[in-house]
């Protein structure tokens, strides 16, 4: 199940250069994942300062 981010992602980006399939980008208010890239490894999960990627659904 791929990894989401929520709106209450404050853009800092330390998400991005985390994931090891260059799944995530940056969007117009917050970064974003590519479902089709992302490898479920949760290392992006891990860094997030205030834990707004959540598994999706």
């Amino acid at each position: 199940m791929p990894y989401v981010i929520t709106d209450e992602c404050i853009a800092c980006g330390s998400c991005e250069s985390e994931c090891p399939v260059e799944a995530i980008s940056e969007g117009d208010d917050k970064y974003v994942i590519d479902s089709d890239k992302c490898t479920d490894c949760g290392a992006c999960m891990e860094v997030c300062p205030v834990e707004a990627i959540v598994s999706g659904a």
